[in-house]
């Protein structure tokens, strides 16, 4: 991954958009890649059909995600969206809007609690368990895991080194990562990148959920 090691940033922040461009920027290859898209208002990415889906985390603005049927579905901060296949889909945003995008394979295992084409919020697919940390797997691979977690106030994850880079996208609430030594607060709608063998651990004083995409390459 090509986003920063080691401290806290935000996605929206880093890539805000370009009047009257879309830009597109990716952060890690392969079969699964992983791309930041910052659209200005009034942008367009025009339909076309991929032989893939798309999982999309909007992280700033509002996008919408439309089919040549005329068929549309709005998406604001926080929410998410697994395009269809086979079936041309396009982007487009009246207000700007900064989102990540990953490649999601046929093969790929994906939960079945994301229906293709539907708006949902990541935040709201797993509920908080009083003293316990629950997680959900949302897509994986060999190569690639996606997983949402929720953390009640006071629990945590004990020191540990990432099997791989790691991007974490903090989804509601607050908690410090510790990092090489290192404490880092991190809020919702901000981010963190872990190297692969980093050690790390996660503190959450008060409730937090975060997405944690880890890649095995």
């Amino acid at each position: 991954m090509k986003e920063v090691v080691g401290r806290v940033f935000s996605i929206a922040r880093d890539n805000e958009p370009i009047a009257g461009c879309t830009i597109s920027k990716e952060i890690y290859g392969g079969d699964n890649a992983i791309s930041i898209f910052s659209m200005a208002e009034d942008t367009d990415i025009s339909a076309e059909i991929f032989p893939y889906h798309k999982l999309v985390l909007v992280a700033e603005g509002r996008v919408i995600v439309y089919k040549s049927d005329g068929s549309e579905r709005l998406l604001g901060a926080g929410d998410g969206i697994l395009t269809e296949l086979d079936t041309p889909v396009g982007f487009k945003s009246e207000t700007g809007v900064v989102y990540t995008e990953i490649e999601i394979r046929r093969k790929d295992i994906m939960n079945k609690a994301i229906k293709a084409g539907q708006v949902f919020k990541f935040a709201e697919l797993i509920p908080y368990q009083d003293g316990k940390i629950v997680n959900m797997d949302i897509v994986h691979n060999d190569k690639m895991k996606f997983v949402i977690m929720a953390f009640d106030a006071g629990t945590g994850l004990s020191e540990h080194a990432a099997p791989g880079e790691a991007l974490i996208f903090a989804l509601d609430g607050e908690a410090v990562i510790r990092y090489e030594g290192e404490d880092h607060l991190i809020k919702a709608g901000e981010n963190f990148h872990f190297a692969k063998g980093g050690l790390h651990s996660v503190k959450a004083d008060k409730k937090f959920k975060m997405g944690l995409l880890l890649t095995l390459e």
